[in-house]
């Protein structure tokens, strides 16, 4: 039989995307389930969008973060599996069908990520390049993921409920990679299933691409010092990326002692990290010009290997110093 499934949704001042979200969840081709979303004490007009859907609305008294939201709508839950998304993510059609196919096949030991469609719902280049990366490095190690995104975590009640769910009052952006973790640690597997996807709403320009990637970088920095996995291949946090932002910075860095010496070595030297980058990347630069053509594959590649780095090297390195900081802070 078809597992019952529980789609819950946490929701902070989204009014300008949850109906878009509601629509896609309640256009669902699959049969049964349910959908609850926990407005984490909106200021905005979400709640009254959120009335227009038959849907379960759970109120926060206070604002207490996305992680409180979710736990929250798995305690009302009345599902067998749960099926956790966003606020901007958009379901497709089938995308029950493949979380409640996957479960099946895997059973309630194995905790299930999906991903982003390779095409967002925004037709931008910043938005059609963070969702190609993402697709690319959440689908990389499909069968030994290091998490399940939060934007598209199917997990068994029962696992959710013995696992203690996702932590409060913790590090934005990086809840769910904790929460994965520390299920992996009692023994259950994460894998990602390339084909449950959900279509994002990102709105990026320029600005909001770059200060995504320094917020994101910093948070989970902070979090992987502490965790003592740094260096680890982690699904946007992945080996390629780490060292195209270390060659990065050595190219720059030869640059500007060619600045100041005026030696054609270390001119000619800068090639080698770019190359060096364009090696390690070839896969997610080979998925740019697959989704999104030569034009856009260029582009795209010239953005990751030039202008990214320089966003999530400075969010690293505040992440460090704000580490430090708060370990100060402790002693």
């Amino acid at each position: 039989m078809a597992p019952f499934i529980s789609v819950i949704i946490p929701n902070r001042n989204g009014e300008a995307t949850i109906g878009l979200c509601l629509e896609a969840a309640f256009a669902s081709d699959y049969e049964p389930f349910e959908v609850i979303v926990v407005d984490d004490h909106s200021e905005d007009g979400s709640v009254e969008v959120i009335e227009r859907f038959p849907c379960r609305l759970v109120r926060l008294d206070r604002h207490r973060g996305a992680s409180a939201a979710r736990n929250a709508g798995a305690a009302r839950s009345r599902g067998k599996v749960l099926f956790f998304t966003d606020a901007d993510c958009l379901l497709e059609k089938r995308s029950l069908a493949v979380a409640a196919r996957a479960f099946q096949s895997f059973g309630p030991g194995v905790v299930i990520g999906g991903t982003y469609t390779r095409q967002p719902y925004d037709r931008d280049f910043f938005s059609r390049f963070q969702s190609i990366f993402v697709n690319y490095s959440e689908c990389k190690n499909a069968q030994d993921a290091d998490y399940a995104a939060a934007h598209a975590m199917v997990i068994a009640a029962e696992t959710f409920r013995s696992g203690g769910g996702f932590p409060e009052n913790f590090l934005p952006v990086a809840e769910d990679v904790e929460f994965s973790h520390r299920l992996r640690r009692a023994g259950y597997r994460i894998v990602v299933d390339p084909g449950l996807q959900v279509r994002h709403i990102f709105g990026f320009s320029l600005y909001r691409s770059l200060r995504n990637a320094a917020y994101k970088s910093m948070n989970w920095t902070i979090y992987s010092i502490g965790n003592r996995d740094v260096f680890a291949d982690s699904g946007t946090a992945s080996t390629e990326l780490k060292s195209t932002v270390l060659f990065h910075f050595v190219g720059v860095s030869l640059l500007i002692l060619f600045s100041i010496y005026g030696d054609k070595a270390f001119l000619y030297l800068s090639v080698l990290p770019v190359a060096a980058s364009l090696s390690v990347s070839r896969g997610l630069i080979g998925a740019f010009f697959r989704a999104g053509g030569t034009t856009f594959g260029i582009a795209a590649a010239a953005y990751y290997l030039f202008v990214y780095p320089l966003a999530v090297g400075a969010g690293g390195l505040t992440g460090v110093a704000r580490h430090l900081v708060l370990e100060r802070g402790r002693r």
